[in-house]
């Protein structure tokens, strides 16, 4: 369906890759993989036009229909979130717009309407019925549901909705579409548990290709069954999930290293033997020969390991047995128009030392209130939140990386945490974070996402803890970094509470679940498979295994 050969793009001087290719055929499930800022949403952009490959080609089957979610939505506005799906459906929109209109003109007053005009509305209707079109609005209402956008907020203006729901909204466009080949960019970011469930059913049931790349690994492996790694400057197609990929791409690079090594050992002699005979005239004409054999070999290049994170969790002081207790604990906000927005009451329960606790919930629960009522950002309503003697607590939000000054250049940002530190110290700290030699000069204001969470990160090491306060610590990490924060926080010795809806990271991780559920909570004795087998609120467990 959409192949592409030889392809070769370039930024600047920059080479993205060159000489690559690979192949999307009906019904592929791919995962695309790769370091941040290898070139995977270049790619996307490829296939849809928006960009042109410096080199090569790029073959698209005629009449096929793609679609593209990406992180950028664009502007949302003048319709209801319901209308904004359906108007993502395409021709079958476009034809129900069409006999709408026509309908409209036949129920006018005194309305002429001839046979040309008769003919037109029957075959746009057959068109329309051919293309399901009067399935259309049932369709895009099950999709915003499975999403998490409940009926009561399906007529509301689209302005009125947040980026990250205006996100869910982009999403439903893209899938009401239902196009062969579907494109899609980090899917979950923004998602719940249950809405991520809920997306990974209706992909395995979707009959076209996916191209996707993904954050979550739990949620990819599951879907994809081929891997495209897109790094060192070129693009490697594997024959598997990502689980499959990664045992593969060990294999590959040791196989690369060892023909390397033979072909420097070849290279050497040939070199010795013409440094030895060139002035030799009875060895001219080998000594040229070997000249020539050695110019047109091409050189096995292996590509660096991506870099990530290496840290651990400095040792702190051991707190004591009891690191939180809530009584009765209860939060409202209060509206624009005064009124109380009741969020949750009469939480109560213990947080012990070294428990790691995920705190769930459907969005809007609750789950980020409560971690900054315990981390002291905002206070509760009523009851008490008592911390624990001992407790050195540490927070990490979505929002933490405001309070990062964009003034300031990442070495001098862990600077003011370390004042006493020497600058090889903090260039270790920085390093541990992926941030090695000039980088530490970079200015706050011009990194990523990511990079400001791995700053963020660094930040918090800067003086020991031994309790963790961390909502959604993944986001904006790419797999490999998410892998190495998951080992740190493991052999963590101290106590972790988090929110986050990276299912990989919860399973190897909590051994305790507090589940905020329409106002209260309730609490498992259990990690997160126990959790999803036992809740009430989920019956998901079978759809996640």
């Amino acid at each position: 369906m959409i192949n592409l050969t030889n392809v070769k793009v370039t930024f600047g001087k920059r080479v993205i890759f060159q000489n690559a290719g690979f192949l999307i055929r009906p019904g592929d499930k791919i995962g695309l993989v790769g370091p941040n800022g290898s070139g995977k949403t270049t790619v996307f952009r490829l296939i849809t036009g928006e960009e042109s490959p410096s080199e090569g080609e790029i073959l698209i089957n005629s009449g096929l229909v793609i679609g593209y979610f990406s992180q950028d939505v664009g502007e949302m506005s003048g319709r209801t979130a319901l209308q904004e799906v359906m108007a993502g459906a395409g021709k079958v929109y476009e034809i129900g717009q069409q006999l709408a209109e026509i309908e409209h003109k036949m129920a006018e007053p005194g309305a002429v309407i001839d046979n040309a005009l008769m003919n037109r509305y029957g075959k746009l209707q057959e068109e329309f019925i051919q293309l399901d079109g009067y399935e259309i609005e049932t369709h895009a209402q099950t999709i915003l549901n499975g999403l998490g956008i409940t009926p009561d907020r399906w007529e509301h203006p689209v302005e009125t909705f947040s980026g990250g729901w205006k996100m869910r909204i982009a999403l439903a466009r893209i899938l009401l579409l239902n196009p062969d080949v579907l494109l899609i960019d980090e899917p979950t970011n923004h998602l719940d548990v249950e809405a991520i469930v809920w997306l990974e059913a209706w992909l395995k049931s979707f009959k076209g290709a996916i191209v996707m790349t993904s954050h979550d690994r739990e949620f990819m492996t599951r879907i994809c069954t081929r891997t495209v790694e897109v790094a060192g400057e070129t693009i490697t197609t594997y024959s598997g999930d990502y689980d499959f990929y990664l045992k593969e791409r060990i294999i590959r690079r040791d196989q690369l290293l060892s023909a390397q090594k033979k072909q420097q050992t070849m290279l050497a002699k040939e070199e010795e033997f013409i440094a030895r005979f060139a002035a030799r005239a009875s060895h001219a004409a080998q000594v040229q020969s070997r000249v020539k054999t050695i110019e047109k070999i091409e050189r096995i290049v292996v590509p660096p390991d991506p870099k990530v994170i290496r840290f651990r969790f400095p040792v702190a002081r051991r707190s004591g047995d009891v690191v939180v207790e809530m009584r009765n604990l209860a939060k409202s906000w209060v509206k624009p128009d005064g009124d109380l927005l009741p969020v949750f009451s009469g939480v109560t329960g213990k947080v012990v030392r070294g428990n790691k606790i995920a705190v769930t919930g459907v969005n809007g629960a609750g789950k980020s209130t409560l971690l900054k009522i315990i981390a002291a950002q905002t206070l509760a309503t009523s009851g008490e939140c008592t911390i624990g003697a001992s407790v050195d607590l540490a927070y990490f939000s979505q929002y933490s990386c405001d309070i990062l000054n964009p003034n300031r250049t990442i070495f001098e940002e862990i600077q003011e945490r370390l004042p006493m530190a020497t600058i090889g110290v903090i260039k270790k700290l920085a390093g541990a974070f992926q941030f090695s030699g000039d980088d530490t000069d970079k200015k706050i204001s011009i990194l990523s996402g990511g990079e400001k969470t791995r700053v963020m990160l660094a930040i918090m090491l800067a003086h020991p803890i031994n309790f963790l306060v961390l909502d959604e610590p993944t986001n904006h990490l790419d797999i490999a970094s998410r892998e190495v924060l998951l080992e740190a926080l493991q052999d963590f010795e101290g106590t972790i509470m988090l929110v986050s809806h990276d299912r990989y990271f919860l399973h190897h991780l909590v051994n305790r679940v507090f589940e905020i559920d329409h106002g209260a909570m309730r609490i498992y004795e259990g990690g997160y498979e126990y959790y999803l087998e036992k809740s009430p609120r989920l019956n998901i467990a079978t759809a996640i295994k």
